[in-house]
């Protein structure tokens, strides 16, 4: 049994952490269909493992050098990696709020951007949800992830979509490629963020 394997055999395993994955952070491994079927662009398949609220899907790639890189697709298509392994997806995913509002606020991939939307969005989801680090803790425990600080999380996010090009570019059947998980909004773009 492979790392990745085993990391997924605990989250269906462990009682109350596929439930608490999916509602606290968006990772559901009871849904994993795409709604199309996609591919990398270097021609290998993408073994979708779970999905998150909007239609999303985070799928792993084929081993490379013993490890299987996590590549998510948006429901709206835009697409890429997002960690060398599924730990490291599941500590950027657990340890960053809202991951995907990271990217879209990057400026199209500056880290300190991304840096500052981190801090933002960390403020609001601290605020709407009091308990978020409790849920961390929770998951963290249980499928032993490190709590990692969010500078490093944000960089590491950065460093995983930055590696998508070419080979781990999202493409449809048809051929058509999907967009960079990086957005070319700035955190001074959001007006709720301007207080």
């Amino acid at each position: 049994m492979t790392s990745t394997d085993h990391l997924l055999a605990l989250i269906r395993d462990t009682p109350g952490i596929a439930d608490l994955l999916h509602s606290s952070f968006e990772f559901g491994i009871f849904r994993n269909d795409h709604g199309e079927a996609v591919r990398a662009a270097s021609g290998d398949a993408l073994e979708a493992i779970a999905g998150d609220w909007a239609g999303g899907t985070f799928f792993l790639c084929h081993d490379e050098d013993g490890r299987r890189p996590v590549v998510f697709a948006s429901s709206e298509g835009q697409g890429g990696v997002i960690a060398n392994d599924l730990k490291a997806a599941l500590e950027i995913i657990t340890g960053l709020a809202v991951w995907q509002d990271c990217l879209k606020f990057s400026g199209g991939g500056s880290l300190e951007a991304m840096a500052a939307a981190a801090a933002l969005l960390e403020r609001d989801r601290v605020r709407d949800e009091p308990e978020i680090d409790e849920h961390r803790d929770r998951v963290a425990a249980a499928l032993s992830l490190r709590r990692v600080p969010v500078p490093e999380l944000v960089a590491r996010l950065r460093d995983a979509v930055t590696s998508t090009e070419p080979g781990h570019v999202v493409v449809t059947e048809s051929g058509d490629e999907y967009e960079s998980l990086f957005g070319t909004f700035l955190p001074t773009d959001n007006p709720g963020w301007l207080v």
